[in-house]
């Protein structure tokens, strides 16, 4: 940690003792003036109306899908301050001197802050706008009043952490709007006008809190862009106090900043973590369809950035829809605009980019216009969807050098797709690299739409050994060197000494492909070795050879893995490990000086698993070539990849 980050944390730990005695706290006065505009002049209502009512019902009779729990019944209203995965209740002590992290004390964090993020909230909400059912209204006043009630301004678990304040402020917003605004019949007579007074007062808190406690420094990732996002939307959603103007301003010149500042040029999110680039993707989109209604927009070089963002979505996503889970991801959204609980985030994003962007590739890659897509562009936007010629997509990038990825392969976007996506990028972003992997030239491979060596994802942030495994260098399709991580580990969030990949040659025209690219990260080790790799791709013949050159002077133990999809059907005969799925068939030849094997599912140490989404695991076949070597050694791995003819109509 810097001096000065180590002065402004000093800093913070004493105003956090100012504040507990009540000094800066938020005093709102008395709101003026009027509302600003919502996100659309004319709120959309051309939904399956039956989908949300279930949906809402559900939230109604308690049940609440909250990450991995599934309809886990928390009642209605819920305990906000009760951790549906433990059920330890959290105490209502000063918020920002409480230890959240201590699991003792207040369960699973992450599972306690999602319903209070109320996206539920919005679920009622869109309900009652469709439907226009009372038990809708009543439900929202009676999850907003038990919420006031339970989570005092300023103690307890929901007032430690800027970014639920900011998300919890977006979801107030977009909730507004759907039930009416100020016109609200929430707000109707003597008890309405006393709830209004209610809401405004803890969303002048919320505004209040943010800005005296932005993310910065080594936490100056996501987290700042979302906290910039939830007071803009508040800022411009209730310009009603004297800071309104300034809140507005602040949380502007930090989404302009931050937006730039946390993704390269070439559209690469600098987490290495693709969830977490949706997620800043969402955070610009939203704050720029609000900022663009309340005539305020932001300029070129910020819907550009944006654009690039959705380009990379399109570009390493495979003919099947497939992205790979590349970096961390926990499935937190912004705004659960669809009440279906698996929608895909990133086909989404590219329906509602194929639509701001006119882009023909972007419409062709989404498939099809989508609920969260109406809701933020409005109903004449299907129209304006399917106006886009998909036929006339032009090839998306296969070069992303500044965020370190580059795409092999051909029959891009059809049936007979092969395409690698290699990362000889970044650790990621920060000093802290939080949500980046040790995966330096790793790579993963789909064919005909079908994922066959894969990221195996996340799994958790907090369960050991798990968290460390499903981020080390040996659960991704690289080379391990002394069974050591190439970055050093030094917690679920931080990463010590990281490994520098750099890019040598990428040549993708015509038939033959090369990707060549080293690291450092085994550079530390007492006798250094230097890890390049090299890929070559031959099209026609489907051919891909993996090189990877070992440059050392002493004696090394050495793994390379290679991780399958669970779909997979992997066996392995003599030197040669043989994969299948749904007509596809990938032959990996395990190279002279190694000696290969196949693991799956084993717990300790951990080998051979997959995590599809956040805190659930399956086991898959990881293969494992390892071996010895004594000085500068060459090995090549050849793959052949062989898929049935389509078949005729």
């Amino acid at each position: 940690m810097s001096p000065s980050e180590v002065g402004f944390r000093v800093g913070r730990k004493i105003q956090g003792t100012v504040e507990r005695a009540g000094i800066g706290l938020a005093h709102p006065s008395v709101p003026e003036g009027q509302c600003g505009q919502p996100w659309l002049a004319q709120l959309p209502r051309e939904f399956d109306e039956e989908r949300y009512r279930r949906a809402a019902d559900r939230i109604l009779t308690g049940s609440f899908d909250v990450l991995s729990l599934r309809g886990a019944q928390l009642g209605f209203p819920p305990r906000w301050n009760v951790d549906p995965r433990t059920g330890i209740e959290a105490p209502l002590v000063f918020g920002k001197e409480l230890d959240y992290r201590k699991r003792s004390l207040v369960g699973d964090v992450k599972y306690l802050w999602e319903p209070n993020r109320h996206l539920e909230l919005v679920t009622l909400a869109q309900a009652w706008h469709l439907t226009g059912e009372e038990r809708y209204l009543a439900g929202c006043r009676t999850l907003l009043e038990s919420w006031f009630n339970q989570c005092p301004y300023p103690r307890g678990v929901n007032w430690c952490v800027s970014l639920e304040h900011a998300v919890r402020l977006v979801n107030w917003s977009f909730a507004w709007f759907l039930l009416g605004g100020e016109s609200s019949a929430l707000f109707a007579g003597e008890e309405g006008r006393a709830f209004r007074s209610r809401w405004l007062e803890s969303i002048y808190q919320h505004c209040h809190f943010i800005p005296r406690h932005w993310s910065r420094h080594s936490s100056a990732n996501n987290h700042l862009l979302g906290e910039a996002t939830g007071l803009f939307v508040a800022a411009l959603t209730w310009p009603l106090w004297p800071e309104s103007a300034q809140w507005a301003r602040q949380a502007r010149a930090e989404l302009e900043s931050e937006a730039l500042e946390q993704t390269f040029a070439d559209g690469v999110n600098r987490e290495q973590a693709i969830w977490y680039h949706h997620a800043v993707t969402d955070m610009m989109l939203v704050s720029g369809l609000v900022a663009r209604a309340n005539q305020c927009d932001f300029g070129e070089d910020y819907w550009n950035r944006l654009e690039m963002m959705l380009e990379f979505v399109a570009s390493i996503m495979d003919v099947g829809g497939n992205v790979p889970m590349i970096g961390d991801a926990d499935e937190g959204v912004l705004v659960r605009f669809a009440p279906d609980a698996d929608l895909d985030v990133f086909r989404s994003l590219l329906a509602t980019g194929a639509v701001l962007f006119r882009r023909p590739a972007m419409r062709a890659k989404a498939g099809e216009f989508d609920d969260k897509t109406r809701w933020l562009l409005g109903d004449a936007a299907q129209t304006t969807f399917s106006s886009i010629d998909a036929s006339k997509a032009f090839p998306v990038r296969r070069a992303f050098p500044e965020g370190g990825y580059f795409i092999l392969g051909e029959g891009f976007e059809t049936a007979r797709e092969v395409k690698l996506v290699a990362d000889a990028g970044p650790l990621g972003y920060l000093a802290i690299a939080a949500h980046g992997h040790a995966d330096a030239l790793a790579f993963t491979l789909s064919v005909g739409g079908h994922p066959i060596l894969v990221d195996p994802g996340t799994f958790s942030y907090t369960a050991m050994p798990w968290r460390r495994y499903f981020r080390s260098t040996a659960a991704h399709n690289t080379v391990v060197v002394d069974d050591r991580d190439q970055s050093e580990y030094g917690g679920s969030f931080l990463w010590l000494q990281h490994a520098n990949a750099t890019l040598e040659t990428f040549y993708a025209s015509g038939d033959d492909q090369t990707l060549s690219a080293h690291h450092d990260g085994y550079r530390r080790l007492a006798d250094p070795v230097r890890h390049r790799r090299v890929w070559r791709y031959a099209s026609g013949i489907a051919h891909l050879s993996i090189t990877d050159e070992l440059s050392c002077a002493a004696e090394h133990s050495v793994a390379i893995y290679w991780h399958f999809a669970p779909e997979c059907d992997v066996e392995l005969k003599g030197r040669i490990v043989v994969a299948r799925r749904d007509g596809v068939r990938v032959e990996l030849r395990c190279p002279e000086g190694l000696q290969p094997q196949l693991v799956r599912g084993r717990d300790r140490p951990p080998l051979g698993w997959y995590s599809s989404r956040f805190d659930a695991k399956s086991a898959a076949t990881t293969a494992v070539f390892a071996g010895v070597i004594r000085a500068d050694t060459t090995f090549t791995t050849a793959l052949e990849i062989a898929q049935q003819p389509p078949s005729r109509p």
